[in-house]
């Protein structure tokens, strides 16, 4: 079942100072979005660390807010992949961790909607794999097949 997470203005400004710092962080050390994005960095950085913040405040546990923290998990122990629009699927890359449980949040700030999550290796299946225009493909799982997030534990 999804839940609705709405952030205060306060925890809207902890996170996007987050994805600020992230985004002048690959600035600096001239990093491309390694998966063919042309959209806005900055904005991809800030519903990010936002859907972070939410998993965070819906579990009741401490975000640390990491930069440079590649392939380390998000929140606790899980990897959160935050998409702008709430009919997106979940996405896992060929690279992602097998053993890591990836959570789908959509939305904008400071309002989003918590899916549900599933095992990296459970995700890498076959009927999952598709590629969209010339970006390189990954899984895209529905969310029809996303666990209960309530079930997830940290």
């Amino acid at each position: 079942m999804a839940e609705l997470i709405e952030l205060a203005w306060y925890e809207v400004h902890m996170a996007t100072s987050v994805a600020n710092l992230r985004q002048i962080m690959a600035l600096r050390d001239g990093r491309q979005d390694a998966h063919g994005f042309a959209g806005d960095p900055w904005r991809v950085h800030m519903e990010g660390a936002c859907g972070e913040m939410a998993l965070a405040k819906f579990l009741g546990v401490y975000w640390s807010g990491s930069v440079d923290a590649f392939r380390l998990p998000d929140v606790g122990s899980l990897q959160v992949r935050t998409r702008s629009s709430h009919e997106y699927d979940l996405i896992v890359r060929h690279a992602d961790s097998d053993e890591s449980r990836y959570v789908l949040i959509t939305g904008q700030a400071p309002r989003y909607v918590i899916h549900g999550w599933m095992l990296g290796k459970d995700a890498k299946q076959s009927h999952y794999y598709k590629t969209y225009g010339d970006r390189p493909g990954a899984f895209f799982v529905p969310q029809s097949d996303l666990r209960d997030i309530t079930l997830i534990g940290t």
